[in-house]
C-alpha cells in the first residue's frame, strides 16, 4: 500500500470542527444547535462548483477536499467552519490506513 505524500505545513486553515446537537422543548417540539468540538488545521482543495436554481434563486455549491491530521471522531453529518464559510462533511477516511491523516469530503452552500 501506497502511503499519502501530504506536506503537513499545507495545512494552514484554521477550522473549527462542529457536530449537531438537538436540543427538544418542554413542548414537543426542538431545535438544533452546533457545538464546538475542536480546533484543527487543515488544507482545503476546490473541487468542483455548480449552480442551481431553486425557489426562484441561484443557490451555488461547491466540493472540496479538505486534508487533516488524524481526529477522533471525526464523521459526516460534522461540518468544518473557516470564518464564516461552512463545509458540510459527506465522507471521512483514512487515505493510506496509517492513522496519520484523514481526507474530508465537504460541500459548500450559497457561495
Amino acid at each position: 500500500m501506497a502511503t499519502l505524500n501530504i506536506d503537513p505545513g499545507e495545512f494552514r486553515a484554521g477550522l473549527s470542527l462542529q457536530e449537531c446537537r438537538t436540543i427538544y422543548d418542554e413542548t414537543g417540539g426542538h431545535s438544533e444547535e452546533w457545538i464546538e468540538t475542536d480546533r484543527v488545521f487543515g488544507k482545503i482543495e476546490p473541487l468542483n462548483a455548480s449552480a442551481d436554481f431553486v425557489a426562484d434563486q441561484t443557490v451555488e455549491t461547491v466540493t472540496h477536499r479538505i486534508y487533516l491530521r488524524w481526529q477522533s471522531g471525526l464523521a459526516s453529518g460534522m461540518r468544518l467552519v473557516k470564518d464564516d464559510r461552512k463545509f458540510e462533511v459527506s465522507t471521512v477516511h483514512d487515505p493510506d490506513e496509517t492513522g496519520r491523516y484523514l481526507v474530508c469530503g465537504a460541500m459548500e452552500k450559497g457561495v
